[in-house]
């Protein structure tokens, strides 16, 4: 039997990794960290009881019981995943348009409008507040 067959057959029936599991390593790895860097013993032993209850729920055969806590979990945090999704989403368009356009910023509001590139210098007019300023672009 082969050592990938041996784990499959060691972890079936049981909750394995899910979103709390890998927030809880996520926040025993900032912790030891934090108290290595800070020269605080109890700061890094207290990153490990995270990462202690994170392998305590990736083994737990009670799957019910860890699913309802994730999900406790996924409805507590799911404004931080929204915005973090919608974020990082803006910052792919961004990227893919920058050859294509420039981002400017309106000196009055500071609202974000884009410009085409390659069109030499620019009179804006902001849509939020009318405010005409000049851009290169």
């Amino acid at each position: 039997m082969k050592f990938k067959d041996k784990v499959i057959q060691f972890m079936s029936g049981r909750n394995g990794g899910d979103q709390l599991s890998t927030f809880l390593i996520v926040v025993s790895l900032a912790l030891s960290l934090a108290g290595q860097a800070a020269n605080l013993g109890f700061l890094v032993f207290v990153g490990y009881v995270p990462l202690g209850y994170a392998l305590f729920r990736i083994l737990s055969r009670n799957v019910e019981k860890r699913r309802l806590e994730n999900y406790k979990f996924a409805i507590l945090f799911s404004p931080f995943y929204g915005r973090s999704h919608r974020f990082a989403t803006r910052l792919k368009m961004r990227a893919e348009e920058a050859k294509m356009h420039k981002y400017v910023k309106c000196p009055q509001c500071k609202a974000m409008m884009r410009v085409p590139r390659g069109k030499g210098k620019l009179m804006v007019t902001c849509p939020k507040c009318q405010n005409k300023f000049p851009s290169k672009s």
